[in-house]
């Protein structure tokens, strides 16, 4: 049986140290090698340095030092870990491709961030590069930007300009200039995007601008000191806040003509719609309650204590709640938009001040401005994943504009750059890279063209 055994390894020079061995006493294989053959012995013998001879053992060879002993080599677990390494690497690429989508697409595709600074200028982000690609001076400061949602512009306002104006994508030129009268703060578009409105909060006006000409074409009055107009989601109304008056006002989307107004908390500044705009809730900064609003009667439903004073309130898509964000009480209200009730409350961390919800994904992304963080929160379960940094006093946040973001865009204000924050199904979160793009940057929107 040894003499067969050791023609079965082939092909492998070994050499050998002198190895003083003594024969079996019979020809039996060792207790020890039960429940193994006894060629895999001879094999394992063989790959750590040992000739067998002809007892059980091994020996030093009479006439060389050098001795070509036969290995069957296991070609197939080879083979395997060579298949093993390439799928491994070929998911990993895969991973890193889509991570970093953006960062491959086709030649003719830009994907860009457009983000506003406090002296006027809009920093232009290709997040492609991860590079500020261009500055342009839009007037003497910069009120809400946002993208159209299907010609490729950056429409936005200048309330110390008392203006409009508009971007072209393709060019990072400013093709049109809109005066507006006085002091506007926000934008908005109509449903079919033909329309855009805002307001001219020192002229106590409302405007409606046509998005193809770039001119005024409807103009009313509203309460004293519009800061906000906002289109309902089925196009039909248009609610203005008048922070001055305390009132929201509710006018026609198409002939600006107001229907009715109604009075809400003192200061405020902010509104949201339920989907089917049967209902707003109307926010002060300055104020720890908000107010809700029957927009088919024009009425007052009631005012909503909460825990501290608000600074922004997010929707879920299906409209079922309302949570409100407040750096005063250090957390979030969830607010029952069925039945008007203030329900859960979720500390949160030391000053969180702005959030972005990704999609019907059920995560919320919330910027703490005091701890300079990001921190990814599950609607559903309240729980709150582990933060990550993304510079000094992180505040306006948006999504990278493809179909699937896998980038969270956070203007740092304090540090004066655009931090990208990598964002995955599990809600695992990583800061990838920090754009500088000016002094106290402040708003931010997105385009993909």
């Amino acid at each position: 049986m040894a003499e067969r055994e050791r023609f079965e390894i082939k092909r492998v020079e070994l050499l050998l140290p002198f190895l003083n061995v003594k024969k079996p006493i019979d020809g039996n294989v060792p207790k020890f090698l039960h429940g193994s053959s006894y060629s895999q012995f001879l094999e394992r013998q063989a790959f750590a340095g040992i000739i067998p001879c002809e007892g059980f053992g091994a020996c030093w060879p009479r006439d060389s030092h050098h001795v070509t002993i036969d290995v069957r080599m296991n070609r197939v677990s080879n083979f395997r870990a060579a298949f093993s390494l390439f799928v491994l690497s070929l998911t990993g690429l895969i991973v890193l491709l889509r991570e970093h989508r953006p960062s491959f697409l086709r030649p003719d595709l830009h994907s860009n961030a457009y983000v506003s600074t406090a002296s006027g200028v809009v920093s232009v982000v290709d997040l492609v590069k991860n590079a500020t690609v261009a500055r342009v001076s839009v007037g003497p400061d910069v009120g809400e930007l946002r993208a159209h949602p299907s010609e490729d512009e950056i429409w936005g306002v200048s309330p110390g300009g008392g203006s409009a104006w508009v971007l072209r994508a393709a060019t990072n030129q400013i093709v049109a200039r809109i005066p507006l009268g006085g002091a506007p703060y926000t934008i908005d578009f109509s449903s079919d995007a033909k329309l855009a409105y805002t307001t001219a909060s020192s002229a106590n006006a409302v405007v409606s601008i046509d998005c193809a000409s770039k001119q005024i074409v409807k103009r009313a009055n509203t309460g004293s000191q519009p800061l906000l107009a906002r289109i309902t989601p089925d196009g039909k109304s248009l609610l203005v806040v008048n922070h001055r008056d305390g009132t929201l006002g509710i006018h026609d989307a198409k002939t600006l003509a107001q229907r009715s107004t109604v009075p809400v908390i003192p200061n405020p500044d902010d509104v949201a719609v339920l989907p089917d705009s049967s209902v707003a809730y109307v926010m002060s900064r300055s104020e720890k309650r908000i107010s809700v609003v029957d927009l088919k009667r024009g009425a007052l439903l009631a005012n909503l204590e909460l825990a501290g004073k608000p600074s922004q309130m997010i929707l879920k898509p299906d409209g079922g709640e309302l949570f409100v964000l407040s750096p005063e009480s250090h957390g979030l209200q969830a607010i029952n938009t069925w039945t008007h009730e203030v329900g859960d409350y979720i500390v949160l961390g030391s000053a969180p001040t702005r959030a972005a919800l990704l999609g019907d994904s059920g995560t919320l992304y919330i910027s703490d401005a005091a701890a300079g963080t990001i921190a990814p929160l599950d609607i559903v379960s309240r729980k709150l994943s582990r933060p990550v940094p993304a510079g000094q006093s992180p505040g306006a946040m948006s999504f990278d504009p493809g179909e699937k973001p896998r980038l969270l865009l956070v203007v740092s204000e304090a540090s004066g750059d655009l931090s990208v924050v990598r964002i995955s199904s599990d809600r695992t979160t990583a800061l990838l890279t920090m754009i500088p793009v000016g002094d106290h940057p402040r708003e931010i929107a997105v385009k993909l063209f």
